[in-house]
């Protein structure tokens, strides 16, 4: 097969006859505080039929009742187990270059079935601005983690064959719609909180006033009622401006913390919710047009699970034998988890 008009931009833009050498300075690389989290707590499952599930339970049966002397006492059954169960899905990304590409790059390959020898010309360095193979295996690697982290905020349905992201489990209106196999329009405490148009109404910021910032604190009592531990606070950078600005209304940042009084300098310096952490701000709110939103969320029961030996697994496939074309790929099996929802919650400032 030919060229296409892309790969012969891409090999024109790499062998260039004198250029700034070195790997294309990236331009639109950004943080990515909710996949960094999900990373450092995801845990493992050994397989299944197709399914993670787990057991939880939010009402109670028995209890006191008084008596006298010979009055005839009740038993209660309690039957309040429910199920709650995730399918696991797979996920795959993969690159493709032709040995052509390769031998305008002055890299050679052996006729091997999956391309893994590779030899670079002696004099490459006299054509050669940036390594094309280096480039795509840094295509790979980002463009995985960038779509990773767009799927673990998304809510399931771009791709009905990814798994189900933030945004399906914390919703804009908790009261109603089937998460995991339950009703949360019929079971109040399968709930996230939630202060948004669609629940309860936006929080309307004021400096004056400081609403957003109080009831931010108010918030944090509920999320905690029933044991959640919350130290993610992720903000778009609509919700941040915001809510600096009431905090900021009653003093300033200096070169040496906050302060109401003293100092002309103003520094930067973290926002912080007592007893649960620092706002960050979270760039891919912004991205997805959720910029005036936050996102405060319990790890230990909001994680991903990744089936054993399948997390980022690496695949070399054998070229086709009528073409010259080597293949990489990696594939990711596993699910996000939530097994709690009211310690968790999101907010819309306006």
């Amino acid at each position: 097969m030919a060229l296409t008009a892309q790969e012969i931009s891409n090999i024109s833009a790499a062998a260039f006859d004198y250029y700034l050498k070195g790997q294309p300075l990236a331009q639109t690389l950004q943080d990515r505080p909710l996949l960094n989290a999900l990373q450092g707590a995801k845990k493992t499952f050994s397989g299944g039929a197709g399914f993670i599930r787990r057991n939880v339970k939010g009402e109670y049966t028995t209890g006191f009742t008084g008596y006298d002397t010979d009055d005839v006492l009740s038993f209660k059954n309690p039957a309040n187990m429910r199920q709650i169960n995730f399918p696991w899905r797979e996920l795959h990304g993969g690159i493709q270059m032709t040995l052509t590409e390769l031998k305008k790059d002055g890299i050679s390959v052996s006729d091997s079935a999956d391309g893994e020898d590779k030899s670079e010309h002696s004099q490459n360095d006299l054509t050669r601005i940036s390594s094309l193979l280096a480039d795509k295996l840094d295509d790979m690697t980002e463009g995985l983690a960038r779509s990773l982290n767009t799927i673990s905020w998304g809510d399931g349905t771009a791709d009905p064959k990814s798994f189900p992201g933030v945004q399906a489990f914390i919703a804009d209106n908790p009261t109603s719609g089937v998460v995991a196999g339950l009703d949360r329009g019929s079971t109040t405490w399968w709930r996230n909180r939630a202060l948004t148009a669609l629940s309860g109404g936006a929080i309307t910021a004021s400096a004056a006033n400081q609403t957003l910032s109080q009831t931010l604190r108010r918030e944090v009592r509920q999320l905690k009622r029933y044991g959640g531990k919350p130290t993610l606070l992720l903000a778009g950078a609509g919700f941040l401006d915001k809510l600096e600005t009431e905090v900021q209304s009653k003093g300033y940042y200096s070169q040496t913390g906050f302060t109401n009084k003293g100092s002309t300098q103003i520094g930067l310096a973290d926002i912080e919710m007592r007893g649960v952490g620092s706002f960050q701000y979270e760039p891919t709110l912004d991205d997805i047009g959720r910029t005036n939103y936050c996102y405060v969320i319990d790890p230990r029961h909001l994680y991903l699970m990744v089936m054993d030996g399948e997390d980022m697994k690496q695949h070399n496939p054998a070229r086709p034998h009528d073409q010259l074309v080597i293949f990489q790929g990696c594939t990711w099996t596993g699910a996000m988890i939530v097994d709690q929802l009211n310690c968790h919650g999101v907010y819309q400032a306006q």
